[in-house]
């Protein structure tokens, strides 16, 4: 099951990676919209709460030494999706481009 928790946050890690790369060269020559922008932040800031709370479980009583940085970046990451609601913002971008209805003002 270690192997599969590893698997599976690499393989979210390169994806983000790869989009944001992706939505980056679009940016550059002028093709990208900022929906998809908040579409990979927020995909990208899910994904990292997500793994890095699986792989806190990983590292078990490890993950809070200052040896491994996982607790930290946990800690760092539940401070954006909570207090910051960068999900739920960029969700509310998201939606207004999808349905043309504006969530908020």
């Amino acid at each position: 099951l270690v192997q599969k928790k590893l698997s599976d946050a690499t393989t979210d890690a390169a994806y983000g990676i790869l989009a944001a790369l992706q939505v980056g060269r679009l940016k550059d020559e002028g093709k990208a919209a900022p929906e998809m922008i908040s579409m990979i932040k927020r995909q990208n800031c899910d994904r990292a709460l997500v793994n890095a709370r699986v792989l806190q479980e990983v590292f078990g009583g490890n993950a809070v030494s200052d040896e491994y940085h996982i607790g930290r970046h946990v800690a760092n990451l539940f401070v954006t999706q909570t207090y910051e609601g960068q999900s739920d913002i960029h969700a509310l971008i998201l939606g207004r481009a999808i349905t043309g209805l504006q969530a908020f003002c």
